[in-house]
């Protein structure tokens, strides 16, 4: 007669003598003390719960070429406010600089910058970006997330790529919307006429 497989196993395997069990040594550590990747996790949950009032986009932008022109106009934007914009016809109250600042930082400079200067009712700026051509991976990258975080601004009415003498296609001009507090000074001139 045959043997059946789990015979055929015990068989084979019955001289088969267990191994001795390695002498491990236990780290003691108190019950309640937490490991370092907890002390690690814990860390960064607490950072993630961080308010950040930033709303500015740092998911995928469509690359822009070094020299394109920025140009943005919401609506109700007279034209002839516009065609002075673009044409550096305004005096500029304002200037911030990202050009070589890291991504983060030229993120919350320009956010900070804009909220900044629309509370103190400065209404027109210039961003100093740069081309770009030699940033890494892809050239212009922060003049293409420059041009994506403006239209994001809602204090943001218009901008367009300065003239040649303030930075051309590596600067912007912006209009701000005027503040609360100018809007209240116009309506009180224009009623006592």
């Amino acid at each position: 007669m045959a043997m059946t497989d789990e015979e055929l196993f015990l068989a084979s395997m019955g001289d088969v003598v267990p191994l001795a069990q390695d002498k491990r040594t236990e780290l003691h550590r108190h019950q309640n003390e937490p490991t370092i990747s907890q002390l690690a996790r814990r860390e960064a949950a607490e950072q993630e719960v961080e308010f950040d009032p930033n709303f500015l986009s740092t998911e995928y932008v469509d690359l822009l070429d070094p020299y394109d022109l920025l140009n943005y106009k919401k609506d109700g934007v007279q034209e002839g406010v516009y065609k002075n914009l673009r044409l550096g016809k305004y005096q500029i109250d304002a200037t911030l600089d990202l050009n070589g600042k890291p991504f983060r930082e030229a993120r919350r400079a320009l956010f900070e910058f804009i909220l900044d200067c629309h509370k103190r009712s400065i209404r027109v700026l210039l961003i100093r970006h740069g081309i770009g051509l030699k940033s890494k991976p892809f050239p212009a990258i922060l003049k293409s997330y420059t041009n994506k975080w403006l239209q994001e601004m809602p204090q943001v009415l218009a901008y367009h790529s300065a003239l040649s003498c303030h930075g051309g296609t590596g600067s912007t001009y912006v209009l701000l919307k005027k503040s609360e507090e100018r809007k209240i000074e116009n309506r009180e001139r224009h009623a006592k006429r």
